[in-house]
């Protein structure tokens, strides 16, 4: 199967507009959706006398309690802005649930939150993705038309190391780069989704592989950035005249905190920590703020980090993205938080282009290019043909690609025949081996590329002309 991005004229989308459907637009360019969520004082503050700094006026704008100190105002507007009160359900419904559904109709949504250590991002995270599953599972369970695969993968990314979070032993994972996916993940495991239940599974599995630490702001601090990626590919029935398969990914994403050393109270492996996560949130903030300029012409440093080339296609790219930026109330946090919403201020004003993501079989391919042939043939057979001469050599070079792809096809075929005959032979070699001598013998991948994409590339051209 290949990935098939539609080229079509860019519309407008309001942020309301539902999660899109099949048949209905394919491209929407829309503004990240940015939401802030203030969490209540937490015990220590308390114990500490801390005072409250930040008021919310209404559903969308916070307002500085201490404007003498406040270099731009003092107030912040969002989408959306919720209070200490607000449960975490309604976070997910009003800032992430949108999002997180448009990738059943096969476009790449990002879920990420963003914000200082001990301001509730794990916290919150944890919430969301539990809601989307319930509310995932739901739409499947409901949409009997489409049939369903799910795949689930994990990394975390720590002191600059990609790990895969389902198999650690699997060492530190290289960054690709792929001209039809942008940026991937080598050899990070990824395992087919049997039900509700064990997506639930797999998440804890991976909450708990994730590397954690004590710091003076809380006793169990993130010291690593987590994504957990849901790919889902939805299939109509075979009698559906509509593109058959759509292929997304859900990326929810929870930052490691922003700190100061001097705050954390942090020394030796903690500061090492604490200095690596700084790095890469000061170049996610530098792409932020670039794209919010609107200097897509100019140099944006995507590649100064694993964390923005991994979330590169959700940074201006093919996506639909949410940020929720969590904040302390606190006095004593005043400053963190005022660059929490300076980053949600800069990041509202990133717009992104989300397309629908098809998935054409190759076979589907050359069965619309019979058609097309059907049809210039009927069109020859017409009383009276504009240009026979035209429509007869135009036959004929569709007749030739017909024949042309039927042969690739066959070829790749017969290279998949090949590659399995040699893993087996590799695998049988490898047992005997490991029967023999009781010694690993690390089998090597084979270099055998099955994508026809240049296939799938000549065709679409064909159907196109």
């Amino acid at each position: 199967m290949t990935i098939v991005t539609p080229v079509t004229p860019s519309s407008k989308i309001k942020r309301t507009t539902p999660a899109c459907t099949p048949g209905g637009p394919k491209v929407r360019e829309e503004n990240i959706l940015v939401t802030v969520r203030i969490r209540p004082l937490s015990s220590k503050e308390i114990a500490a006398y801390d005072l409250v700094a930040w008021d919310v006026t209404d559903e969308n704008i916070i307002v500085s309690k201490n404007l003498y100190h406040e270099r731009h105002g003092g107030l912040y507007k969002f989408d959306k802005v919720f209070d200490p009160t607000c449960s975490t359900r309604k976070v997910y419904e009003e800032g992430a649930r949108d999002v997180a559904l448009s990738a059943l109709s096969g476009i790449n949504a990002t879920i990420f939150a963003y914000g200082q250590t001990s301001s509730g991002k794990t916290f919150t995270m944890r919430g969301v993705a539990e809601n989307a599953v319930k509310d995932i599972y739901n739409h499947i369970k409901f949409t009997q038309e489409r049939e369903f695969l799910l795949k689930f993968s994990a990394l975390e990314i720590y002191n600059e190391t990609v790990v895969d979070l389902l198999n650690r032993d699997s060492g530190p994972l290289r960054l690709l780069d792929d001209p039809e996916r942008g940026t991937i993940v080598d050899k990070l495991t990824e395992e087919v989704v049997k039900d509700d239940q064990h997506l639930r599974h797999l998440i804890s599995i991976c909450e708990a592989q994730r590397q954690v630490g004590e710091t003076a702001l809380n006793d169990k601090s993130s010291r690593s950035h987590q994504i957990i990626r849901l790919t889902i590919e939805s299939s109509l029935r075979e009698d559906s005249e509509c593109v058959k398969s759509f292929l997304a990914s859900l990326n929810l994403v929870d930052l490691a905190g922003s700190e100061r050393a001097t705050q954390a109270n942090t020394g030796g492996t903690r500061l090492k920590e604490g200095s690596h996560i700084n790095r890469s949130l000061l170049t996610l903030t530098t792409v932020i703020r670039k794209l919010s300029d609107g200097k897509r012409s100019g140099h944006i440093p995507y590649r100064n980090s694993k964390l923005t080339r991994i979330l590169q296609t959700s940074l201006g790219g093919n996506a639909r993205t949410a940020i929720i930026c969590t904040m302390s109330p606190a006095l004593s946090h005043v400053e963190q938080s005022r660059n929490t919403l300076l980053f949600a201020t800069s990041a509202k004003e990133v717009t992104n282009s989300a397309r629908v993501n098809m998935v054409v079989e190759k076979k589907q391919l050359v069965k619309q290019l019979q058609e097309e042939v059907a049809r210039l043939e009927a069109e020859l057979r017409s009383p009276e043909p504009s240009d026979s001469s035209c429509l007869r050599s135009l036959l004929r070079e569709k007749e030739m690609k017909i024949q042309q792809m039927e042969r690739e096809i066959n070829e790749l075929k017969r290279q998949r025949d090949i590659a399995q005959s040699q893993l087996e032979l590799e695998r049988s070699s490898h047992k005997e081996q490991k029967a023999s001598d009781h010694h690993g013998l690390r089998l090597k991948p084979l270099n055998v590329s099955l994508s026809p994409l240049r296939m799938t590339r000549l065709l679409a051209n064909v159907i196109q002309k």
